[in-house]
């Protein structure tokens, strides 16, 4: 599976960006799919994930509430959909696809190549 996110950008804070993640490959629809953020000089860490069917969805607390996950399997796309913007998002967004409903990064397989968001206050 090749993932390709984009839709990053500049917004001031309290405003939305929606990302996107294409994949390719006729098995996109077996995967769990996942976001994962970078700021700069941090780690990579979790976001959300969606069930391969789209049933089931999980969020770290940091985003609760603002984000929403969701995948169009009839598009191989994955969507990940920011509001309420906080300074403190600004990071590279990855999307991942992996066989097991996890926050791990360890636990996903294929990954995208980044897209960047950055939240001006």
């Amino acid at each position: 599976v090749q993932l390709q996110a984009s839709g990053g950008g500049l917004v001031q804070a309290g405003g939305s960006l929606r990302l996107s993640c294409a994949a390719s490959g006729r098995t996109f629809n077996g995967y769990v799919m996942g976001w994962f953020r970078q700021a700069p000089g941090k780690e990579r860490e979790f976001v959300a994930f969606i069930s391969a069917n789209g049933d089931s969805t999980f969020y770290s607390h940091s985003v609760k509430g603002r984000f929403t996950i969701s995948r169009d399997n009839a598009k191989n796309t994955v969507y990940l959909q920011m509001n309420t913007l906080k300074s403190e998002d600004t990071a590279v967004y990855f999307c991942a696809a992996g066989s097991s409903w996890s926050q791990s990064s360890n636990s996903y397989y294929y990954w995208g190549q980044g897209t960047l968001v950055t939240v001006s206050s």
